[in-house]
């Protein structure tokens, strides 16, 4: 299989994935990368535990593992502190893989969620916005007021962001990112060998053993005397009582309530969130948009849904789970890589601007 090529650029009103261009990735490195709402924060909860081994972190987990393409610091800060970083990084990501650099060396690991479960845990993202932050998301649309442009009605935003592209080459995802189309970006991948997949459910139901797995593709040992104090530690719960510092953007002030973040997982609720008629979208779209075994991964998990499509994966780490041996890794097929990458265009800011009249909010 040839490698990822970086064909994109994603900017929009809080994020410019061109900042990627201004760091060198490490041999090492984690990327973590999944879709707004996805697991994210957990993910990089997780990896960060099994790099340190300890509970207890070198750094509150908002400055350890730092959104890269996020405009709220300049790039050049945010390049010097993980720079400084003498350890193994896990960067955090929301750019599709056709956005990103792909390096063999590196590990990506993509967290994937029913889609409808982010949506609705979106709304409470956008709820838990600070003032300050909803004044500086205004200021980069340059648009009055001081509250967002949209509703936050579920049922009245859902068919906007099932149907109105975040970017020109997608089919949705507005105004805050997409899940399907970031999804297929890496799906199409899942057999290299230094991309794993994850997902909500499976953390929620099977944590300890979805941390073994994480563990084994990362080339980490387990060490079992250690290892009941990182099970704790990558709990929701236990995330939860650290708000303030595995929160991202919290060090920043971007949250009302920082705690709030991981309020509830919102985890089949859609079911009487959204109307028939939104219910009957979302399974139109999503059967026309998805792969059939990447629909059923992401509605219902590796133990739940269809295992084919991410069966590889499981099998090949299985033995080492149970050995505690790292995995042989091996290296991506080189072929040369086109290095053309699009201009940016028009964002989700723009978006916004262009087609705030055409509804009724």
């Amino acid at each position: 299989m040839s490698a990822p090529e970086r064909i994109h650029t994603y900017n929009g009103v809080v994020y410019d994935s061109a900042r990627w261009n201004k760091f060198t990735l490490r041999a090492d490195d984690i990327i973590v990368c999944t879709p707004p709402k996805c697991g994210t924060t957990w993910t990089q909860m997780l990896c960060a535990l099994l790099v340190h081994q300890s509970a207890t972190l070198p750094q509150p987990l908002t400055r350890l593992s730092r959104w890269l393409d996020r405009l709220a610091q300049p790039i050049e800060e945010v390049v010097a502190d993980f720079d400084a970083q003498p350890f193994r990084r896990v960067i955090k990501t929301h750019t599709p893989l056709d956005g990103l650099p792909f390096d063999a060396r590196v590990s990506y690991v993509v967290c994937g969620r029913d889609p409808r479960d982010a949506f609705l845990s979106m709304i409470d993202h956008l709820h838990n916005f600070s003032d300050e932050t909803v004044a500086e998301i205004m200021r980069r649309l340059g648009a009055p007021g001081t509250s967002l442009p949209f509703s936050d009605d579920p049922n009245v935003l859902f068919p906007i962001w099932m149907t109105m592209p975040e970017m020109p080459w997608m089919e949705e995802g507005f105004p805050w990112g997409s899940v399907f189309y970031c999804m297929r970006s890496f799906w199409r991948f899942r057999t290299l060998n230094n991309t794993m997949f994850l997902h909500y459910a499976d953390l929620s139901d099977e944590l300890d053993a979805e941390m073994r797995r994480l563990s084994a593709f990362l080339g980490i040992p387990v060490d079992e005397a250690k290892w009941p104090s990182l099970v704790a530690g990558g709990c929701f719960a236990a995330m939860k009582g650290i708000g303030e510092d595995a929160a991202p953007g919290a060090h920043l002030g971007e949250w009302r309530d920082a705690k709030a973040f991981f309020r509830t997982a919102r985890r089949g609720q859609w079911r009487e969130a959204l109307s028939p008629a939104n219910l009957a979208l979302y399974d139109k779209l999503s059967a026309e948009r998805l792969d059939p075994q990447l629909k059923a991964w992401l509605e219902s998990g590796r133990r739940r849904g269809s295992e084919g499509g991410v069966k590889g994966l499981t099998e090949s780490v299985r033995p080492l789970i149970a050995s505690g041996s790292p995995p042989r890794r091996r290296s991506c097929e080189e072929e040369s890589r086109n290095d053309r990458i699009s201009a940016p265009s028009a964002g989700c800011g723009e978006i916004l601007i262009q087609h705030i009249d055409h509804y009724s909010f």
